[in-house]
């Protein structure tokens, strides 16, 4: 990257920390009517990490996209001021500081990638291994009991002592490895088409296998995990990824066909996920608002929305303590009421230019690991930002999942800043020109005469 270029995205990160303080300032003035007195440290501490980022960024993958961390900066800094004012709320479980604790932690991670990996093609020749691993790391909480595992009525955690970890999160980064790995070698096969039904040309049956086994897998999480939303990331991104490969429609015609059968089932037979549908499908009803478990805190959540209007009602002017975790699942929601539609468009516009500057990469590529790599993390990334704003706005039933760097939470947070890293290094990779060819003056001297 020229030096030109290096202080653009220097500049770019200023400025993303500068929006987060006057964020910051506007909560403590809305509030108490005056600057908090922490500003200057939390400014500091936000600004000093992000500039050791940089650092190892420019020197690292000097050729890397000059947006990506300016973005992922701005997006961070704006969930911790909204945990903040949660906190100042009264709501229990808020906690900026640990917020920006599990943030340093994920600059850390953020930059060990960017160090250890020196060239993301080494992940292809761990193809099978990354599989095992990711497959290990779902598994490991349906088969712990579930004082250890369930919250909320998911058992997606290991919690021991004062300790939890949430291990599908760094699973969904080692099954995406795998897809692209296993879809670089098989994608010949399954591009082949079998028979043509109407205008679409379906794929052969016994090239069916790697699909059925996926959506097995997604099933089984659903059923025995009880978390509807791991279960639609991973498979969402199984077909998306497939169609990369291939570029054939009927693979996602299919997929979507198995995983809405296969999830009607699912609430046919098991309880809970027909309380996930039922609470979907019935929010208003009031027997279910006044329910344990039922749609109160959704329709608490889509109140803060709609009482938010077009331009909100002002940082700190909200009650953000009227929704339960408003803090964790449901910080877009308490972000609506306080910066209204036009805040939440502008935030969903970040998220589009992360994954657009992911796809750009994945395009550039010059090898099909790459290709399908990069686009797979850039999908799971818009397909996570999807369902979760889709469960709170009522599009799709609500899941367990969280809204990336914006919610409380550790696992998500570090897992998605090592995901950044990956996108980071493709793009120095994608980016990075040609090595000159020298030439043998005295050669081509020769050849001229």
């Amino acid at each position: 990257m020229t030096a030109k270029r290096r202080g653009a995205q220097l500049g770019m990160l200023a400025f993303a920390v500068l929006i987060v303080m006057g964020a910051y300032a506007s909560v403590g003035l809305g509030i108490n009517g005056k600057v908090p007195s922490g500003m200057l440290g939390y400014g500091l501490g936000l600004g000093g990490l992000m500039l050791a980022a940089y650092l190892v960024l420019a020197k690292w993958a000097p050729w890397a996209d000059p947006l990506l961390l300016p973005l992922v900066t701005l997006v961070n800094g704006i969930g911790l001021v909204m945990i903040y004012r949660i906190e100042l709320a009264g709501q229990a479980g808020a906690s900026a500081t640990n917020q920006l604790m599990w943030t340093a932690l994920g600059v850390v991670m953020f930059s060990a990638t960017l160090i250890v990996l020196k060239d993301h093609r080494a992940l292809q020749r761990l193809t099978y291994t990354a599989g095992f691993v990711g497959v290990v790391l779902m598994a490991i909480p349906a088969l712990l009991p579930g004082s250890l595992s369930e919250v909320q009525g998911a058992k997606i955690w290991i919690r021991i002592g004062g300790f939890s970890i949430q291990p599908g999160e760094f699973a969904k980064l080692a099954l995406v490895v795998f897809f692209a790995g296993y879809l670089v070698a098989k994608r010949d096969v399954l591009a082949l088409a079998g028979r043509r039904l109407l205008f679409i040309d379906l794929p052969r049956a016994r090239d069916l296998g790697p699909v059925l086994i996926t959506w097995g897998f997604a099933i089984a999480t659903l059923v025995l995990e009880k978390d509807l939303g791991t279960s639609l990331l991973l498979f969402g991104a199984f077909i998306a990824m497939l169609y990369i490969a291939t570029q054939r429609t009927s693979w996602v015609l299919i997929g979507i066909l198995l995983f809405v059968g296969g999830a009607f089932l699912a609430g046919q037979v098991f309880s809970h996920v027909e309380a996930r549908f039922n609470v979907w499908l019935h929010a208003e009803d009031a027997a279910l608002y006044d329910s344990g478990g039922g749609s109160y805190q959704l329709m608490q959540g889509m109140f803060a929305i709609g009482s938010g209007g077009i331009l909100g009602t002002g940082l700190g002017q909200g009650y953000p303590k009227l929704i339960p975790l408003s803090f964790s699942d449901f910080i877009f929601s308490a972000t609506g009421e306080e910066l209204g539609l036009t805040g939440l468009m502008a935030i969903l516009m970040i998220y589009a230019l992360i994954v657009q500057r992911g796809l750009r990469t994945s395009l550039a590529a010059r090898d099909p690991f790459t290709k399908l790599l990069a686009g797979g993390l850039s999908f799971i990334l818009a397909w996570q930002v999807f369902i979760i704003v889709g469960g709170v706005t009522r599009l799709i039933p609500l899941t367990g999942l969280v809204t990336p760097f914006m919610s409380a939470g550790g696992s998500a947070l570090l897992a998605n800043w090592m995901l950044i890293a990956l996108l980071v290094r493709m793009s120095d990779a994608a980016r990075r020109p040609p090595p000159q060819a020298i030439q043998d003056e005295g050669l081509t001297q020769v050849m001229q005469r």
